[in-house]
């Protein structure tokens, strides 16, 4: 197995460069236990798992950039919705029939959107013994806290709830493993989450997301409930546009139902029929007039908030389909597209701001809002504002902008 293939399990959002660190990382270990103790966090607990730590030298590579938010769509899914994924996640769903089938029915989720998380976050468990990628959270959380990546808040959350996690048991510091941003057991559940969620799946009266699949499959279960999932909703279709159709209606700040889109000329592809016309979905169209496009539900939305990557996200919907025996999407992606390189990104979000469309930070990350304001600009010329930001884009806006 080649790590490119799992490094998917790395789920939360990474920020720009870590910034300096105002001290120490000693004198940050002795200053956080007051923080600590106001979170709830024994001095015991404390003193074993914090005091005498080093920071983990590898983390600051690693918080410079995630495959979700460096790598064309195309290349991501490629790389993780592959036939290898698939048949091993088939085989292992079948393994753990009875499981899968327990935790659909006492939740409402999807078995398969479960298995598609655990196929994309650990190959289904294979990585989890690599030590390389897991081990302990509590020293690689305490490492990021003290780096004061753009993350902090949410660093800072996550270290508190392993702290929290140890204090529980019945893991200590050292067995509660995870990924370098803090991700726990088979489908890779933050600290702060599993706290809020963390479920008991097996019995066995401890809560294990490292050791125990059925724990790991109830804690997401119950997760994606809480971030909206909706039980027996489909993530979403794959549709056809017609000729002439105006692309700014692809904006997900306002979910319409689908008649609204059946209305103006979008067909599901292969000459499949909408089921129910009234459930609220927002059009998605991530590469452009000449790539796939979807009709995406709430439950996309869910899939959103278990990792705010669109490519993580549609990766995992499309696995979802995949494990259950669907095809590939019928349009393929624009794969000779050149895009800009980040000096170029950032320079695209400053001419959007110059021209009065673009209010969001200047990082070089091309996201839904940039993609929203360079569709507005291509509207303003009278072009297809599909919203597809490519190297032609740089050329274009900075001969607007001059």
């Amino acid at each position: 197995m080649r790590i490119r293939f799992v490094l998917a399990f790395l789920t939360l959002s990474c920020g720009p460069v870590l910034a300096q660190p105002a001290e120490s990382f000693d004198t940050f270990v002795a200053g956080f236990a007051g923080v600590a103790k106001a979170a709830g966090i024994g001095e015991a607990t404390y003193r074993s798992a914090m005091v005498g730590l080093t920071p983990d030298p590898k983390t600051p590579a690693l918080v410079s950039g995630q495959p979700e938010f460096t790598t064309p769509i195309w290349d991501y899914m490629d790389a993780r919705v592959s036939a290898g994924r698939i048949r091993r996640g088939q085989a292992a769903m079948r393994a753990n029939a009875g499981l899968f089938e327990a935790v659909g029915a006492r939740y409402g989720v999807d078995p398969y959107i479960l298995g598609a998380i655990w196929g994309m976050e650990t190959d289904y468990g294979a990585v989890l013994g690599n030590t390389s990628l897991i081990r302990p959270i509590v020293r690689s959380l305490a490492t990021l806290v003290h780096q004061r990546r753009s993350r902090l808040k949410e660093d800072t959350a996550d270290l508190i709830a392993a702290l929290q996690l140890v204090q529980r048991g019945p893991l200590d510091s050292r067995q509660l493993v995870g990924s370098w941003a803090g991700a726990i057991g088979h489908l890779q559940v933050n600290p702060s989450s599993v706290v809020a969620y963390g479920t008991d799946g097996d019995g066995d009266g401890g809560i294990d997301l490292h050791h125990s699949l059925a724990d790991a499959l109830a804690t997401s279960a119950k997760f994606l409930l809480a971030l909206g999932y909706e039980p027996g909703l489909d993530w979403g279709f794959e549709v056809q546009l017609p000729d002439g159709f105006d692309y700014l209606l692809a904006e997900r700040e306002q979910l319409r139902p689908v008649a609204f889109y059946a209305d103006r000329g979008v067909s599901r592809v292969k000459g499949r029929q909408f089921s129910d016309l009234s459930v609220p979905v927002f059009l998605y169209v991530p590469a452009g007039k000449d790539g796939p496009k979807f009709l995406m539900t709430q439950n996309y939305l869910a899939l959103k908030g278990y990792n705010f990557s669109d490519s993580y996200a549609l990766s995992v919907a499309h696995m979802t389909d995949r494990l259950k025996g669907s095809g590939s999407f019928v349009h393929d992606w624009p794969r000779s597209t050149k895009f800009p390189n980040l000096g170029q990104r950032k320079a695209i979000q400053e001419a959007l701001i110059s021209l009065g469309l673009y209010q969001g930070a200047v990082d070089g990350r091309i996201g839904p809002i940039s993609q929203r304001a360079y569709a507005r600009f291509q509207a303003s010329r009278g072009e297809m504002a599909d919203g597809f930001i490519t190297r032609a884009s740089y050329a274009e806006l900075e001969a607007a902008v001059q």
